[in-house]
């Protein structure tokens, strides 16, 4: 019995031709799974539509859309068991590359296909589902400075030159920050939580290597004294989170918790998942192994051989069994085999 699932398709996401890439996907999908295609709108979210597929009763829910609608999807299914599958065609895809999920259409839908899944955190922040991360001062302005147009025309690099733009405006303020065990109070310009990040979300990479599936959250403080220092900041995360080591300078600072509950004076910008929700205070809380999603077999993330599409290729498959005593005669091709490639 074929595999039934429910698509939520996000037409307006990223650059490419929406129509082509939903028929790509089709195409692909649809020969094993039985797919109930539902298309947002400016009235109707990835949300929504989720929520009312999980009322349904569907077996799996497919998104496919910018780290907005997967967020929006993903916080449907959050502890109900219904596996997530992600196709990513945002501008920034951080959804698909914090959880090590291809982003291109053809590899997601395969790895949809093989049907391998895993658990993974999510949080919640002041109530709303978080499976990537929050940022409040900084990070917030930033992403709402890089708005739909920007991101059309510039792709992620909508972000960068947002971010230069607010360099110009950074600010700080004067933060406490509630844990389990202790109450941190210092100031910064930018604090960010995180479950899950890619390297490029530069803010959240305090402690090396966030990991997506150890039942805790990790807060970055950015606290630099001048935009040089800021500037300067940003980079070592930058080189820092591409080495896969913490950070080790005075106006950074970072700590694991399982949950935070966070105060700024004056109120700050806040901004989920990539979309403003309001302003500060804020309570995050982790929810340990509460989405299961589709990921990739580590056989298809680590392939050990690829030859085909060389020009000219031939491959001559060689008989194990002759291998002994007449290996370097080249006369004897013996009972070898030949693949070649002329097309």
């Amino acid at each position: 019995m074929k595999r039934s699932a429910c698509l939520i398709f996000n037409p307006v996401a990223g650059q490419g031709d929406s129509e082509q890439e939903l028929e790509q996907i089709r195409a692909i999908l649809e020969p094993e799974i039985d797919l109930d295609i539902y298309i947002t709108t400016e009235e109707i979210g990835a949300d929504q539509l989720a929520y009312a597929a999980v009322e349904r009763g569907v077996d799996e829910i497919i998104a496919s859309g910018g780290d907005g609608t997967l967020s929006a999807a993903a916080a449907a299914v959050v502890n109900t068991n219904i596996p997530l599958g992600i196709i990513s065609r945002g501008t920034a895809n951080a959804f698909a590359t914090a959880l090590a999920i291809p982003d291109t259409i053809e590899a997601a839908c395969q790895m949809i296909l093989q049907g391998a899944t895993k658990n993974v955190d999510v949080a919640y922040c002041n109530d709303l589902p978080m499976v990537l991360l929050v940022g409040i001062g900084f990070e917030a302005e930033t992403v709402e400075r890089a708005d739909r147009e920007a991101k059309k025309r510039f792709g992620i690099l909508a972000y960068v030159l947002a971010g230069l733009q607010q360099l110009r405006e950074l600010e700080s303020f004067d933060v406490e920050i509630e844990t389990e065990d202790k109450i941190i109070k210092t100031s910064a310009a930018a604090v960010t939580v995180a479950n899950a990040a890619p390297p490029t979300s530069v803010l959240a990479q305090g402690p090396a290597g966030i990991i997506y599936d150890d039942g805790l959250l990790d807060l970055t403080i950015v606290a630099p004294v001048n935009k040089a220092g800021a500037i300067a900041a940003t980079y070592h995360l930058f080189q820092t989170a591409s080495a896969g080591n913490p950070v080790e300078r005075d106006d950074i600072g970072y700590l694991r918790a399982k949950q935070f509950k966070i105060t700024t004076n004056p109120p700050q910008k806040v901004a989920l998942d990539g979309e403003i929700i309001g302003y500060t205070p804020i309570e995050v809380k982790c929810v340990p192994a509460g989405l299961k999603i589709f990921v990739p077999t580590l056989e298809e993330e680590v392939p050990t051989e690829k030859l085909e599409g060389l020009p000219n290729l031939t491959i001559e498959l060689k008989d194990t069994a002759q291998q002994g005593g007449d290996e370097g005669d080249e006369g004897d091709k013996g009972d070898k085999g030949e693949i070649t490639n002329d097309s």
